[in-house]
């Protein structure tokens, strides 16, 4: 495998807009010529057990897949990656010299020209400077969900999906409901006035707890924090931003659009430890949507509770239940989806693969095209005004919350030198910030 190694700056991991946009701002819509594609070479960038799945779900989405190239910042992860992949055949095996790990992996990996389209599915603070640099490459994208932990990366994204529309690149996210063949008919039923006019929501994920990495004597600060990134808000955005985003990304595509504010609350009440970071163990959010129509949101990663993972539509003439694989109305006239089913992490990518294969210089001109970084975008900055109104226990507005300069990531990243952890956000008091 080939190692890449700097000093882990912030200015590596995290660039400012400006440097990455001015660069490719010079090219004018549609500059690049994106040929058209027999085979799909795929590049995957966090190879993790998500990153590994999406792999998998590329491959079986279509026989014309190859993978090209990984990228990890740990060696061990992608050569535990590597060795699974194998067993889906010769398509997912590659030579060492196209293996990359270090903080600058994903950089040497995008730098190969036999990768058409790139996988990214690092920890999500992470993925705007990634998205970056990967339509600065010319690569199409599957970015995993969420894109952003905060709003100066949520700019980053949605001024980079705007640089892929103009030079025909394709990007797919992974808010598969989007992709789900239940979802879609009954999204097309709303549409269709089978509920009336949709005036209210409730979304829920309550489940117990997710895994967790115990800390090696052998880890530093920044090792075991990226290592175990769903308890560090720089790394997830919490578990609001890195699960509770699919079920808030139902509720705006029923409204036609995101919020327009936010007031909640939320705490830490189970997950107290040490190893669970600084991140909160339960949410709940009053959402106001245009039209004054609002929506509750409730969120739960507690063991030995009861378990809910669904959206609700409330209409003048029905109400819609969704729930992964399930879609049914009740009141006037009734409906329940009884199509096929599917699988909609593989559904996701042979949308992404067809929208390529297609071939598309002129971008968002064409009916085929697929872009859709400013759903993903819009559902990610939801989610991020919930948890910051629950952090500080304000009433947040959706343009307060994209004007917001605050930044998640620690000043300094460097693998030698000690990461403290901030106090859990507490409302009413003023927010800690990252040494």
């Amino acid at each position: 495998m080939n190692t890449h190694t700097s000093d882990l700056t912030r200015r590596d991991f995290l660039r400012t807009a400006s440097g990455t946009l001015a660069a490719a701002a010079v090219l004018a819509p549609g500059a690049l010529a994106v040929r058209r594609l027999d085979t799909i070479r795929i590049g995957v960038v966090g190879c993790g057990g998500r990153g590994t799945g999406a792999v998998a779900d590329a491959m079986n989405a279509g026989g014309n897949v190859r993978l090209a190239a990984m990228a990890d910042m740990f060696p061990d992860r992608l050569a535990s990656s590597r060795g699974h992949l194998r067993t889906l055949g010769d398509r997912a095996v590659i030579a060492d010299r196209h293996c990359f790990t270090g903080p600058d992996a994903y950089r040497a990996l995008l730098d190969e020209a036999d990768v058409d389209c790139v996988l990214l599915c690092t920890p999500p603070g992470f993925r705007p400077a990634q998205f970056e640099a990967a339509i600065r490459a010319g690569k199409h994208v599957f970015i995993e969900k969420p894109v952003a932990v905060d709003a100066p990366g949520i700019r980053r994204v949605l001024r980079a999906g705007e640089e892929a529309a103009a030079r025909g690149l394709c990007v797919v996210a992974g808010t598969q409901r989007r992709h789900e063949r239940s979802y879609v008919a009954a999204m097309e039923h709303l549409r269709d006035g089978g509920i009336g006019e949709p005036v209210a929501a409730r979304c829920f994920w309550n489940q117990g707890g997710l895994w967790v990495v115990e800390r090696q004597a052998s880890m530093g600060d920044l090792e075991w924090q990226v290592r175990n990134w769903l308890y560090f808000a720089w790394l997830s955005g919490d578990h609001i931003v890195e699960q509770h985003v699919h079920n808030l990304d139902v509720v705006n595509w029923a409204f036609g659009g995101p919020p327009v504010r936010a007031a909640g609350t939320g705490g830490r009440q189970v997950r107290t430890d040490p190893k669970y970071g600084h991140i909160y163990d339960h949410f709940a959010v009053e959402f106001e949507y245009p039209g004054n129509r609002v929506a509750f949101s409730m969120c739960r990663q507690q063991d030995g509770t009861g378990g809910r993972v669904e959206e609700v539509i409330h209409g003048t003439r029905g109400t819609m239940v969704l729930r992964p694989g399930a879609a049914f109305v009740s009141g006037d006239g009734g409906w329940r989806y009884g199509g096929p089913g599917g699988n909609p992490y593989v559904e996701e990518h042979r949308a992404l693969q067809a929208s390529i294969l297609a071939g598309h210089a002129g971008g968002a001109g064409s009916d085929a095209y697929r872009n859709e970084t400013r759903a993903v975008a819009e559902s990610t900055l939801t989610a991020i005004m919930g948890r910051e109104a629950a952090y500080t226990g304000k009433t947040i507005t959706w343009d307060e919350m994209l004007a917001s300069d605050l930044e998640l990531a620690p000043t300094v990243l460097d693998p030698d030198r000690p990461l403290p952890v901030p106090p859990v956000p507490m409302p009413g008091r003023p927010r800690a910030a990252w040494p």
